[in-house]
């Protein structure tokens, strides 16, 4: 599914017009950036969480020429699937 296809999902189920969804799902997506930006956490029960997490500085290889590099250690956005969301896609064919 694409953002287009979101917006219109959005716009029918609440029957808003697509200016209204956009701006409903573009006011989701700040505050889900900016929460973690903030380094907190957001948790939707059932759905799942949205967190950072931070992964250590490592050594790695270049696939190219098989030289080792270093990897620095960075903060990276991770999300974890609820029960509820883990049931509705088991269940899905």
């Amino acid at each position: 599914m694409t953002r287009d296809e979101l917006i219109k999902k959005i716009a029918e189920d609440a029957e808003i017009t697509k200016k209204a969804a956009t701006n409903a799902l573009n006011s989701v997506l700040e505050g889900i950036t900016e929460a973690l930006q903030a380094n907190s956490s957001i948790t939707f029960v059932g759905f799942g969480t949205f967190k950072v997490t931070e992964r250590k500085a490592r050594k790695g290889v270049n696939p190219r020429s098989g030289e080792q590099i270093d990897i620095p250690a960075r903060n990276v956005p991770t999300f974890k699937a609820g029960s509820k969301l883990k049931e509705a896609v088991k269940t899905a064919k």
